[in-house]
């Protein structure tokens, strides 16, 4: 009697773990992965409370110290304090040239970074899905010419499209003797990224969604009458989460690392507006180079740990959903 009631109570126990929480429960027990999501969370609220944080602060990234301030620069522009000028008033110290409080401009450039690249990976995961899935499902025809189109696509060297169709982009929404809105520059570096940035994710899911339709649960739906449309949102969307998931967050530190190039070459967002790849463009010139080397330190460290942070969280997903990858 007491064996009956302990297996019973051991089945209860085992129905209430479901995929998802047994997923939570591995993810918990990585350490690495655990502190990489509080790493990420915490540029993620930086971001988002930059404007909380400057008010504070009491500063903001526009305003120009050299003119503000003249005193706080030598003949050059290069702040006369040591170290970039870092004091209790300037805890990042000051941008040679313009003055600018690099505190205040370093956390509005996350903020600038993280929404272009989230904005870029929900479009791509999207796309993604809509082309991808649609493709491996209904096969034959569609199959074979979306497959081509992908193909096309990964053909194009992206880097060098990126640079290219950037002021191509821009051109179509402001006149050339006009200045470019910011706005405008945010939705191209979007629109360019978008482009060429959902093929690979597509392929991936095409393959999941091939496997997937001849799975006996899909030919149950179908003899049931189902739609393809119902098919592949009840039956087959719900089976891919767990690729998307490990892919978007491989895709979005790309997409940060890819506008802060696109900045630092001078075709993504440019001054006023603070940006990582438009800092580490300023911190290039000889003027930094020679006179304030620690002015790449803030830039450059944020944006070492926060690639290396969502990698290693993209990992830990990873295992977490498919324990046989675990190392």
């Amino acid at each position: 009697m007491a064996s009956t009631v302990e297996t019973e109570a051991s089945a209860v126990k085992l129905e209430g773990r479901s995929p998802g929480r047994l997923m939570w429960m591995r993810f918990k027990r990585d350490r690495t992965g655990v502190i990489s999501a509080y790493v990420v969370g915490f540029f993620f609220l930086i971001g988002l409370l930059a404007p909380l944080i400057s008010k504070v602060y009491g500063k903001n990234p526009y305003t120009v110290y050299a003119d503000e301030r003249p005193d706080l620069f030598d003949s050059a522009g290069v702040p006369v304090k040591p170290n970039g000028g870092i004091s209790g008033d300037f805890w990042f110290g000051l941008e040679p040239g313009n003055g600018y409080d690099v505190f205040t401009k370093l956390i509005y450039g996350i903020r600038t970074s993280l929404t272009i690249s989230v904005a870029v990976t929900l479009a791509v995961v999207v796309t993604a899905i809509l082309l991808g899935v649609t493709a491996g499902y209904l096969g034959g025809r569609t199959d074979y010419l979306l497959g081509r189109v992908i193909d096309f696509l990964l053909a194009f060297p992206a880097q060098l499209f990126f640079i290219a169709s950037m002021p191509v982009v821009v051109s179509l929404f402001v006149s050339p003797r006009d200045q470019t809105p910011t706005y405008v520059r945010v939705i191209a570096l979007i629109l360019v990224q978008w482009f060429l940035g959902w093929m690979g994710l597509g392929r991936i899911l095409r393959g999941t969604a091939l496997a997937l339709r001849e799975r006996e649960f899909i030919e149950a739906a179908k003899v049931s009458g189902a739609s393809p449309w119902r098919i592949i949102r009840r039956e087959i969307l719900p089976n891919i989460v767990t690729p998307l998931l490990v892919q978007a967050t491989y895709l979005l530190p790309n997409f940060v690392t890819a506008e802060a190039g696109l900045s630092f070459l001078g075709v993504g967002i440019v001054e006023p507006t603070p940006d990582w790849g438009q800092m580490f463009s300023k911190a290039s010139t000889q003027l930094v180079m020679e006179n304030d080397i620690t002015y790449m330190f803030f830039p450059g460290i944020s944006m070492i740990i926060f690639v290396v942070a969502f990698n290693l969280l993209g990992d830990s997903v990873r295992d977490a959903f498919d324990p046989k990858t675990a190392r």
